[in-house]
């Protein structure tokens, strides 16, 4: 057992709601605090001091200066595992071209499906791991990854391999999704039903045989998948075990209600969300998940996360970290800017990063610091917790802990 501590706060996140606005007063904040670990897990949260004295037989991790404390971040929706770059499709966007336009000059996301099935597993594992250390020197220790840029049998398994594989190197959790219904890959010949059947048939029986993923998304938009189609895939990806969660309303709305109706765990994106469908969301279990970084990278409207959280939604942040429409990847930066923009509180921002955004990857064991949870947390070198959000990003993790043990 150890002690690690004294932080000059510690923000708990502790017994607040799963759903809804939430205000800064909710939090709760302990003074000179210390952290009791044993077993990956979370003992007791509370007075330093007082822990010491109660505690004497615990190995004592001394932190030296002023900081402070709040739970590791988890990022639920990424896709960094991917070859090859499209900064040119950044410049064409910029310059007034149009996503069809950047698309037929050999851009957008078949570019990335090129790339990756031409990547070497070795080049890819490398490339994914630097992403994975990126996002834990932010604090972040529960990453969402998508395959998605394979597109066929051999590229999407290739992917979810190697991020198997990548599990073994890093000390973070990887939460694998199969996103193989990104879109229908132009080198297949057949309609888009045919390509969700090939998914259902070839593809998702041998992701379950090698458990590669237990997650199943699809991007349904007018460019991708359309509604009633890909509510029969979710239907029958539901009824093989999968949990399930969908790319809704970026550029369109209406998905999101199909979200609800299958049951996902998280609809993502919802730029476009119509006031109605935040009702129903609102009633459902489903976490609404805001991308603010795609929003950034093409230059759209962003979610609206403070109307969501008004009718009472699980709203959760993430960062939709990808090679083109959100290249930065920057989670404490998109929502900051978020919340400037949307009138979030603090305690909505860090909520919302923590253990809702856990919640919509079905982990409850995480995102607060309380009795019995994961001992994942991050600190930052400040007297005053406010000032992560108000540098935007700025202001760097100073350590990273992973079941209670130091990595960064």
């Amino acid at each position: 057992m150890k002690l690690i501590g004294p932080f000059k706060q510690i923000v708990t996140l502790a017994n607040l709601p799963l759903r809804g606005k939430l205000s800064d007063e909710q939090l709760e904040i302990i003074a000179d605090g210390g952290i009791l670990v044993d077993n990956n897990s979370i003992q007791k949260v509370g007075n330093f001091e007082d822990l010491k004295i109660g505690n004497p037989d615990a190995e004592i991790q001394k932190i030296e200066g002023e900081q402070v404390v709040l739970p590791a971040l988890v990022d639920s929706h990424t896709h960094i595992c991917f070859g090859g770059n499209r900064a040119n499709d950044f410049a064409m966007r910029n310059a007034g071209k149009t996503y069809l336009e950047i698309a037929e000059s050999g851009g957008g996301i078949w570019s990335s499906v090129q790339h990756t099935r031409n990547a070497s597993e070795e080049e890819l594992l490398t490339t994914l791991l630097e992403r994975i250390n990126f996002l834990i020197d932010l604090g972040i220790t529960t990453i969402e990854v998508k395959s998605g840029y394979g597109l066929d049998v051999e590229n999407e398994l290739k992917m979810l391999r190697i991020i198997k594989r990548a599990q073994e190197y890093t000390q973070a959790t990887l939460v694998p999704t199969c996103l193989s219904a990104h879109l229908k890959p132009r080198d297949f010949e057949g309609s888009n039903p045919e390509y969700l059947e090939y998914i259902l048939t070839e593809i998702l029986p041998k992701v379950k045989e090698e458990g590669l993923a237990r997650r199943v998304d699809i991007f349904i938009e007018k460019s991708a998948f359309q509604p009633e189609e890909s509510k029969a895939f979710l239907l029958k990806t539901k009824s093989l075990g999968f949990e399930i969660t969908v790319h809704a309303d970026q550029f369109t709305p209406g998905s999101s209600r199909i979200a609800v109706e299958v049951g996902a765990k998280s609809a993502d994106h919802l730029e476009a969300t119509v006031d109605e469908d935040i009702a129903f969301l609102a009633q459902s279990d489903t976490v609404a998940t805001a991308l603010p970084g795609a929003s950034l990278g093409l230059g759209e409207k962003f979610t609206p996360a403070r109307k969501l959280l008004d009718a009472g939604a699980i709203v959760a942040i993430a960062s939709d970290w990808n090679p083109g429409s959100a290249p930065m990847g920057n989670l404490i930066t998109q929502a900051s800017i978020l919340a400037t923009f949307q009138k979030l509180t603090t305690a909505e921002v860090w909520a919302g990063m923590t253990f809702r955004a856990a919640f919509a990857l079905n982990l409850e064991d995480r995102g607060t610091l309380e009795v019995g949870k994961k001992a994942d947390f991050v600190t930052f070198k400040t007297h005053n917790f406010q000032n992560v959000l108000y540098n935007q990003g700025s202001l760097k993790a100073e350590h990273v802990y992973i079941n209670g043990n130091l990595i960064g």
